[in-house]
C-alpha cells in the first residue's frame, strides 16, 4: 500500500479510489479491526460532539505505519466539520490537516442526456469538498481499548461491571416486589399495593 503524507493526501483521491478503499476494507480483517480502534479513538475524545464531524465518510485508509494509522475522510463543503473538534484530537497527540478540494462524482441521471454519448455510464460532475487527514499514534490506539479500562494497573472488563450492575438491579426489583414495593429507575419507589 502506497503510504500518504499530510503534505499530498487530497492528490490520491478520486471517486476510482474511494470504491477501492470500500472495497478493500469489506475483504479485510485486518483493515476492519484497525479502523475500529481507529474510530474508537475519535469517540473516546468526544470528537462526535462537535458539529458535523459525525457526518465524514472515509475515502482513504487506513494506512498503516511503524508507528501510527492515517486515514482521509471528506465532507460535503457546506458541511465543514468543526475545526475545535480537530484540536481534540491534536491535544492528545494525533495529527490533523484539513484540505478545500473538489472531487468528480457521477451525476444523478435523470434523462438520456445525463450518460457520457455513446455509453451508459453517467456524466461525471464537479463537487466542492473538505478533506481531513487524521493521524493517530499506535501507542495511542493502543492505550484506548474495546471493552476495559485500567484502573491502577489492573485491567477491568467493563461487560463485567454493567453484568455486576444488571444482577443488583435484578435483586433490588425482585425483593421490592416481595414487599408489595416496586422500584423504578430513578430510585423512587412507587407502592404497588394502592387500590382506587
Amino acid at each position: 500500500m502506497k503510504h500518504l503524507t499530510a503534505d499530498k493526501f487530497f492528490d490520491n483521491v478520486n471517486f476510482v479510489s474511494i470504491v477501492d478503499t470500500v472495497k478493500g476494507i469489506f475483504t479485510s480483517d485486518g483493515s476492519m479491526n484497525t479502523l475500529l480502534d481507529f474510530e474508537r479513538v475519535l469517540d473516546e475524545s468526544d470528537l462526535y460532539a462537535y458539529r458535523n464531524w459525525d457526518l465524514g465518510e472515509l475515502v482513504q485508509g487506513p494506512d498503516v505505519r511503524r508507528y501510527s494509522v492515517s486515514c482521509v475522510f471528506m465532507w460535503p463543503y457546506d458541511l465543514m466539520p468543526n475545526p475545535k473538534g480537530a484540536r481534540r484530537l491534536t491535544n492528545i497527540g494525533c495529527n490533523v490537516k484539513f484540505a478545500k478540494s473538489k472531487i468528480k462524482v457521477p451525476m444523478e441521471i435523470k434523462n438520456y442526456d445525463d450518460y457520457v454519448p455513446g455509453t451508459r455510464y453517467p456524466k461525471m460532475e464537479e463537487r466542492k469538498i473538505w478533506f481531513v487527514y487524521i493521524e493517530i499514534p499506535k501507542e495511542l490506539l493502543d492505550d484506548i481499548k474495546e471493552g476495559s479500562i485500567d484502573l491502577a494497573g489492573q485491567t477491568i472488563d467493563l461487560e463485567d461491571i454493567d453484568n455486576a450492575y444488571d444482577k443488583d438491579l435484578e435483586k433490588t426489583t425482585d425483593d421490592a416486589e416481595n414487599e408489595g414495593v416496586q422500584a423504578d429507575t430513578t430510585g423512587a419507589q412507587v407502592d404497588t399495593n394502592v387500590t382506587m
